[in-house]
């Protein structure tokens, strides 16, 4: 997209546009106009291709990211944590505190992804769940509620009845 800008913008001014205008037609400013007319003349449109940039170097080798990953398997608890699970903040404590490398948590979700590793939510249940009496209340309460239903038991529509919805 932006290298397809710089080559309209390169037509443009080979076909004799002031900068001004240019920068107007393409949506840049017109110090880069200028900037991209230099390069143009210097190095032709070789000059305006994309230069990705190489990201910049790891700050864990491939000996310690294996490393990484074995305790990552072994689980929080082994590497001192009171619950089973792992964060990115809690993975940051444990490189900085092995490795002697400071890395922001976000940055660590990318490596951890990059290493396998996908976001897992804990399987939330209330510690107040009783499932004898959830089985209970599923064999014995809910078929008699449902019997009581399909036995033509008048119900109550006042709620859900547009006729008695009240707007003041």
């Amino acid at each position: 997209m932006l290298e397809a800008r710089r080559m309209l913008a390169a037509k443009l001014l080979s076909e004799g546009v002031k900068a001004v205008e240019v920068a107007r037609l393409v949506g840049a400013g017109h110090s880069s106009v200028k900037r991209w007319k230099s390069a143009l003349a210097k190095e032709g449109l070789a000059g305006l291709a994309a230069k990705p940039q190489p990201p910049p170097p790891t700050k864990l080798d491939d000996l310690q990211r294996a490393k990484l990953v074995q305790i990552l398997i072994a689980g929080p608890l082994a590497s001192g944590y009171a619950t089973d699970l792992w964060t990115c903040r809690r993975v940051a404590e444990v490189v900085r505190r092995e490795f002697g490398v400071s890395h922001h948590p976000d940055h660590l979700g990318r490596i951890l992804h990059h290493l396998g590793f996908t976001p897992q939510r804990p399987e939330q249940c209330a510690r107040e769940r009783d499932e004898a009496a959830i089985a209970t209340w599923r064999k014995r309460t809910w078929p008699r509620i449902k019997r009581g239903l399909a036995s033509g038991a008048k119900r109550s529509y006042f709620l859900t009845n547009q006729a008695f919805a009240c707007s003041l």
